[in-house]
């Protein structure tokens, strides 16, 4: 007999256009809302809710980052600060008024954008491998965002990304999962291939990214008093675990964990070891 919980989809119009939310988990339990990063979707983090969820209520967004379902406003602020935002409206429409935040990647920066903007809104704050301080994005991902400048080139990116052996070399998902399936790697790409607004909205975020944005963020940090838990992978090759220690140190109710045989996405890597690190901290909260 099937255990896995069934999910619930939720789409969520917000000031910028309607974003998709897989739900799991009882609706009385702790929310945990989970952000992915860039060329990645909600299905990062199923694995992780799908052992979270007997008691905790889980939230994966599906952001405006090149795997999403459906097409944002045209006229959209999907800038990094606009993307915080549009989080905040689904925690608005969703009756949240304190949640668990939950990052990786870029999602984990947009994690340190809502810190600073609107710690209120958070019981406590999980950054697995994120962007961070001087690091946004890494320096194997920055012509990305130069692409995001030059019109059709994140077309004939999407098109390249659909060969296999391209999309799982280090250039793309190679150095970000140690074992990423390939469904899920194909499930990332198509719709930035598929959909003209995809890439649309993908390139505002692209252009928008700034190492000035999490610097900025990170002058805030100090006044943070809310439990941070950071779950870095120790064998990320992109976002070195010297990022999470000085996380760890510069929030100050902060606390370092590594993930062992995990990359940057440790959802994927390891979701057994990042369900139980979040669960316990979570049980913690105060």
């Amino acid at each position: 007999m099937n255990s896995t919980p069934s999910p619930n989809r939720v789409r969520v119009v917000t000031e910028a256009g309607p974003i998709h939310v897989t739900e799991l988990g009882p609706s009385s339990g702790t929310p945990l809302v989970f952000l992915h990063g860039v060329l990645a979707n909600s299905g990062l983090w199923r694995g992780v809710a799908e052992r979270l969820s007997k008691e905790h209520r889980c939230l994966l967004l599906d952001l405006p980052l090149g795997a999403h379902p459906e097409a944002m406003h045209a006229d959209a602020d999907l800038s990094p600060p606009g993307v915080a935002t549009a989080v905040i409206n689904v925690l608005d429409a969703l009756g949240l008024e304190r949640a668990v935040l939950v990052g990786n990647d870029s999602g984990g920066a947009l994690c340190q954008l809502i810190v600073a903007s609107h710690p209120h809104r958070l019981r406590g704050v999980v950054l697995t491998s994120s962007d961070a301080y001087d690091t946004w994005l890494p320096a194997l991902f920055k012509p990305l965002e130069l692409m995001a400048y030059v019109p059709g080139l994140l077309r004939l990116v999407a098109l390249l990304l659909q060969v296999k052996l391209l999309r799982n070399s280090p250039l793309v998902f190679g150095w970000l999962s140690r074992r990423m399936p390939d469904a899920e790697g194909a499930a990332f790409v198509k719709p930035l291939f598929a959909s003209s607004w995809a890439r649309r909205d993908l390139g505002k975020f692209l252009r928008g990214i700034s190492p000035r944005l999490t610097l900025l963020a990170a002058k805030q940090f100090s006044n943070f008093q809310t439990p941070v838990l950071v779950l870095w992978s120790r064998d990320d090759r992109l976002l070195p675990v010297k990022l999470g220690e000085r996380l760890a140190r510069d929030l100050p109710k902060a606390r370092l964990e590594l993930v062992p045989d995990a990359y940057t996405f440790s959802p994927l890597d390891a979701p057994d070891v990042v369900a139980s690190a979040i669960d316990s901290f979570v049980r913690d909260l105060p």
